[in-house]
Parts: structure tokens; C-alpha cells; sequence
């Protein structure tokens, strides 16, 4: 009798303090946006300020699972829209361009009613996330920039844009490799040195990477790199990316810029450093928001 009570009580008291009010709602949901021959499904959790998350190429929403999850705690609506390939979104994958992308994003958050919100796009995801400010700045408050390449250079500067570790960002999701190779593909390109790569080893989509290159090839770089002329950005950069060329974007856009970078993290840096790469989003959007 006494053991029934005590199960009974330790129910009761979940249940109330499941519905007590202010406990984190971190329960994701699925929005459908569609127009035409284009579908769209993005995940949705948490309540406030929405920050609006784009993967980066050829993978999907759930590498920043946890990212999510403590945005959320910190108060903020999350929105994470899978790419036109990835799971359940779907449309034209032959010749998109990087307007195509961005308006993919753009019939998720008109669907969610979001308004202007803070836009993070993590490696290949920034360069849909500044067309998105250029295409439909209604929609855009701020820029996070995360592991991203700028596609644009200094004057004197000898590098190439979008030319480094090509051999590795594409073997690292490569299926059909020995996962050894796989492996130290990712270590090479992704991950910071002492972190673990197998993180990474799933999650790949071939078809949309291989759009997502001819959208960012056939869209020019000078349409869109600066992400219009006003909007601000966090240039948020993992300490050991050995993809970006580091610390070049304030020098190029001035005081719109923020710099900050996250200490043992890579390229990849969601899987690496999650609360410390949610942190840095949240205390930009923040400040963003607060600004009227």
C-alpha cells in the first residue's frame, strides 16, 4: 500500500511539474511549407525570439540538436529547416540556385508567421542565410555566420575562395569509402584535433550536396557575400577550421562585423561545442533584439 502511495505520489508530482508555468517547452514539432513543386519541412521548438538555423552542406537539422535544445532553454524559438533533399523537403534538385535555397527557407518562416528573426547559417548555410537578408530582408534581423566562408577575398590576399580541403569535405561523405578514410577525412576538414569525428560518419545527403554546389556556383558571389549593406553579423569561427580563411570579414565590412571564436572546436563545431556555439548565438541575438 504504502509503495502504491509513493508511485503514485512520484506521478503526481511529474505531472505538475511537467505543466508548471516557465519550465523550457522543448518539445519539436514539424512545420510543412509548400508552394508549388516545392516542399518544405522544417523542425520547430521552443517559444520567444525565433533564431532560424541552416545546416551545412549535404547534411541536415539534426547536428544541432543539442544547439537547439539549449537555445531553447535560453529562451528562444527555434526553427531548423531541412534542405530541399534532406528527409521530408523536396523540390527541384538539377539547376537550384543559392535564391532557390534561400527562398526555401523564406516559405518556412512566412508559414511560422516569424517576422524578422536572427538567421544562423553554419558553413555552406551562410551563403542561403545572406541571400535570404539580400532576397527578403523583412525576414532577416541578424546574421550569424558560423564556420563560414566568406567567398570573397581581401585585396592582396594569394588564397582561393571555397578552395580549401576539397578532397576531404567531399570524401568525409562519401559512403562508398573505407570509413578509416572517412574518418580521417573528417579530422582533417571538420573536427578540431582530440575530438571525435564519428559524430559525422551518418548524416550525409549526396544529391543535395551536389545541388547545393551548383547553387553556389551559379549564383554570383557579389550578389550576396556581404549580405545586403545593414544588417548585423556574427562572424563566429571554431579555433582550429581548417576550411574558412580566419578574420578576414570585419576587416572588409567594419563595424557591422562581430568576431568571436570558440576555443577546441573545428569546422563541424555544432557536434564539438554545442553550449558553447548556443551561448555565442544567444548572447548576439540578444543583443539584436534588444535592438529596436
Amino acid at each position: 500500500m504504502q509503495y502504491t502511495k509513493m508511485i503514485k505520489s512520484l506521478i503526481v508530482a511529474g505531472l505538475v511539474a511537467y505543466s508548471l508555468p516557465g519550465h523550457t517547452d522543448d518539445m519539436v514539432r514539424t512545420i510543412v511549407a509548400e508552394k508549388g513543386n516545392v516542399h518544405i519541412e522544417a523542425l520547430d521548438q521552443g517559444k520567444g525570439h525565433v533564431i532560424v538555423i541552416l545546416p551545412s552542406k549535404g547534411r541536415g537539422a539534426n547536428d544541432y540538436d543539442e544547439v537547439a535544445r539549449y537555445l531553447v532553454g535560453d529562451g528562444y524559438r527555434v526553427i531548423r529547416p531541412e534542405p530541399r533533399g534532406v528527409k521530408g523537403s523536396k523540390a527541384p534538385m538539377d539547376t537550384p540556385t543559392l535564391h532557390d535555397f534561400a527562398a526555401d527557407v523564406a516559405l518556412v518562416m512566412d508559414k511560422a508567421s516569424t517576422g524578422p528573426a536572427v538567421v544562423v547559417g553554419h558553413a555552406w548555410g551562410s551563403q542561403p542565410a545572406r541571400v535570404l537578408a539580400v532576397d527578403r530582408p523583412d525576414l532577416v534581423k541578424g546574421i550569424v555566420l558560423a564556420a563560414a566562408s566568406i567567398g570573397k577575398l581581401p585585396a592582396g590576399s594569394s588564397e582561393k575562395p571555397y578552395g580549401r580541403m576539397l578532397e576531404a569535405i567531399k570524401g568525409a561523405g562519401n559512403y562508398a569509402l573505407p570509413e578509416a578514410q572517412r574518418i580521417s577525412y573528417l579530422k582533417e576538414a571538420f573536427f578540431a584535433p582530440g575530438n571525435d569525428p564519428r559524430a559525422w560518419l551518418s548524416g550525409w545527403y549526396d544529391k543535395t550536396h551536389q545541388a547545393q554546389d551548383h547553387a553556389r556556383d551559379s549564383t554570383p558571389v557579389d550578389l550576396y557575400w556581404s549580405a545586403g549593406a545593414t544588417v548585423p553579423i556574427l562572424d563566429l569561427q571554431g579555433q582550429h577550421d581548417a576550411v574558412v580563411i580566419p578574420n578576414i570579414l570585419k576587416s572588409m565590412l567594419g563595424d557591422r562585423v562581430e568576431h568571436k571564436t570558440i576555443a577546441n572546436a573545428g569546422h563541424a563545431m555544432a557536434p564539438e561545442q554545442p553550449r558553447e556555439m548556443a551561448s555565442a548565438i544567444a548572447d548576439f541575438a540578444k543583443r539584436v533584439y534588444a535592438d529596436k
